[in-house]
């Protein structure tokens, strides 16, 4: 009796405990099916945390993070800028169809048994997958940003009847191809979703060449200067040229012919230029002192000595022919520089000297132009710097960079300190050639100076040639050709100025 009562008591007891160990399977199987609708704990999806919620929700948080607007920072400006308007487009569906595809994928009652044990499933991320529309970009960037952002470098400007400029302002500009980078990765981030754009920053343009022209034609126009006047400038950096002629405060042609004026002692720069091309530079501490008295004193005596030393009868004619196989048809010396001095041959009548519109009362025995002789300049230079130039192409074997920088060295002995080393600083390196010549009855109506001048923000040739045809007063033509110089010397170094 009593074994059969103690049967019955454990298979109540087996009954019992097997129906609650059912109960909870069915209420654990309830749990996990409903956990298994929704995205595992340790999910994210283009890295938004998307655990414990259901494929609408990750939808929409996903909607949220990545249609939210992208911050930009331009300087002190904050651009907001909408993903779509840019034509970025997250693909919602394929991101989800792959996150359900990890959610359902894995068996189910492994999942089952893993949830009964409490084990949390991997950790996973779906990865973002969206199209960003780079033209649409670029666009947008190029015409609502720095179209509205961007400011252009302001070139100096000129102030009106001076010889100074009103410095410029510097520029910047948006960088498009980094700012592209920088915003696709922007759109595609979930946290990151601000970016402080990449500017390229320009200097202050120096001023234009047209406006230092008129800059300089100005000067002359102001002053008291009302004789006639011819200038060029080279700048040795990129060739531009500024070349223009002034009479009587009305400017002039010079183009296609220049200006014939009195060469005066500039002519000195081609005779010893001349002299080094015939006799070489590989000069004895004689012929070096006789030079020096040439182009650092301007002393006739020893000018003709250089012309006896090329040749005793005919070296101003050398020179002349030299200065013809350089092309410069319109620079000649028809004789030797002591009184009386015969002409060797008829007057040389060259282009410039047969214009009938402009008469400056050229000295039959030297001649040239403002350009020729800037030009003869500018082909000393670059001779002496990198080997090029017209004297080295015309004569390969006499002439090489160490002849014209010995040129150089002599022209920089001439220390007058007025013209155009008036214009510049003090400590300059300007080597130069002046001339100035009483006529017959004593009066000075020739005046002129011609140099490099070696700047930090860039080297340059200034010729500048005046005549007037009753008194060429100091007092108005030196000032004024130190105002020109010192327009040009500060166009190539605003910052200093």
């Amino acid at each position: 009796m009593r074994n059969r009562n103690t049967n019955t008591i454990l298979r109540a007891v087996s009954i019992l405990f097997l129906s609650g160990a059912l109960v909870l399977a069915i209420i654990s199987l309830i749990g996990y099916s409903r956990q298994r609708n929704n995205y595992p704990a340790r999910m994210t999806i283009a890295g938004v945390p998307v655990g414990g919620l259901t494929p609408a929700e990750a939808s929409q948080r996903l909607l949220e993070v990545y249609t939210s607007p992208v911050e930009v920072l331009y300087e002190d400006a904050t651009i907001q800028i909408e993903p779509g308007v840019i034509g970025f487009q997250p693909d919602i569906e394929s991101i989800l169809a792959a996150a359900d595809l990890t959610r359902t994928g894995g068996s189910f009652w492994g999942g089952f048994w893993d949830y009964l044990w409490n084990r949390n499933p991997p950790e996973t991320d779906i990865p973002l997958s969206a199209a960003v529309a780079e033209e649409r970009l670029r666009e947008y960037l190029q015409n609502e940003i720095a179209a509205r952002y961007d400011l252009p470098a302001a070139p100096a400007q000129p102030i009106p009847g001076g010889s100074d400029f009103i410095p410029g302002t510097p520029g910047r500009a948006l960088d498009i191809d980094r700012a592209v980078l920088l915003i696709s990765d922007a759109l595609k981030s979930p946290a990151n979703r601000s970016v402080a754009l990449s500017i390229t920053r320009s200097t202050a343009a120096r001023p234009t060449a047209e406006n230092l022209e008129i800059l300089l034609k100005q000067i002359v126009q102001v002053s008291k200067f009302d004789g006639l006047l011819g200038l060029y400038m080279m700048d040795l950096q990129t060739g531009q040229e500024i070349h223009f002629g002034i009479n009587n405060k009305e400017e002039i042609s010079v183009a296609p012919v220049d200006i014939a004026f009195t060469a005066s002692s500039t002519i000195k720069v081609p005779i010893v230029a001349s002299y080094l091309i015939n006799r070489g530079s590989n000069l004895d501490s004689t012929t070096a002192d006789i030079i020096s008295r040439v182009l650092g004193k301007s002393d006739n005596s020893a000018t003709d000595l250089v012309l006896e030393r090329i040749d005793a009868a005919v070296g101003p004619l050398m020179v002349t022919q030299d200065m013809k196989r350089l092309g410069l048809s319109n620079t000649f010396i028809n004789g030797f520089f002591y009184l009386g001095a015969p002409p060797l041959s008829p007057r040389p009548v060259t282009p410039a000297n047969s214009r009938a519109d402009i008469f400056a009362d050229p000295d039959p025995y030297s001649q040239t132009t403002a350009s020729e002789m800037g030009l003869l300049l500018a082909d000393i230079y670059q001779c002496a710097k990198n080997s090029g130039g017209a004297l080295i192409a015309s004569f390969p074997d006499k002439v090489e960079p160490k002849t014209c920088q010995l040129l150089i060295d002599f022209m920089a002995q001439d220390k007058l300190g007025s013209l155009i080393q008036g214009g510049v600083p003090d400590g300059t390196l300007v080597p130069h050639k002046h001339g100035y010549v009483p006529a017959s009855d004593g009066v000075v109506r020739d005046t002129s100076d011609v140099g490099i001048v070696y700047t930090p923000g860039g080297d340059f040739v200034i010729a500048i040639y005046t005549y007037h045809p009753v008194n060429n007063i100091w007092d108005v033509t030196n000032p004024m050709i130190a105002d020109l110089t010192k327009a040009v010397y500060n166009y190539f170094n605003v910052l200093s100025q």
